[in-house]
């Protein structure tokens, strides 16, 4: 921490409605198994349900693309990617890149890659990624990851590595 750390408390304002009447979303039972194959780091949310403007969803997509990109552009071997954000926050407020000591070069650096090739807003993430077509069905059985879209409408662009830029 120094004199450029921000601290978020509820960033969206007073938080009034609980329960039912203010999150009817669904509960994200087996989301790990379904979604990484029982491998992966996992904040809770769901985002089965969920619109792409929801982070639970567009965030788990551009996480995996950036990991994917990694691997794929040859900058690390294994690649984990976290991204936090807040709500009423566009930008991501934490962004980690933990590739296990796989890396080309340190976590750091890697880091600033993706932060020079990725935007990270949910907006962007909708548009680069084109979320807003009706994709989510094959998404609704087998998971979200790992897969090609057999119905050739490029309906998983999550999984089409970026070419990166140093």
């Amino acid at each position: 921490m120094d004199e450029n750390t921000k601290y978020w408390l509820n960033p969206s304002g007073r938080f009034v409605i609980g329960g039912p009447h203010g999150d009817g979303g669904l509960t994200g039972r087996k989301i790990i198994v379904d979604t990484y194959g029982g491998w992966g780091a996992h904040g809770g949310g769901a985002f089965s349900g969920k619109d792409p403007s929801k982070v639970d969803r567009s965030a788990a997509y551009a996480a995996r693309w950036i990991a994917k990109s990694l691997v794929a552009g040859g900058y690390a071997t294994r690649c984990l990617v976290q991204l936090a954000y807040a709500i009423g926050v566009a930008e991501p407020l934490s962004i980690h890149v933990e590739t296990y000591g796989t890396g080309k070069y340190d976590d750091e650096k890697i880091l600033q890659i993706v932060k020079k090739n990725f935007k990270l807003r949910p907006y962007d993430i909708i548009t680069e990624l084109n979320l807003r077509r009706p994709i989510y069905y094959m998404t609704s059985k087998f998971g979200h990851f790992g897969r090609k879209d057999v119905t050739g409408n490029n309906g998983f662009t999550w999984e089409t590595p970026k070419v990166l830029v140093e």
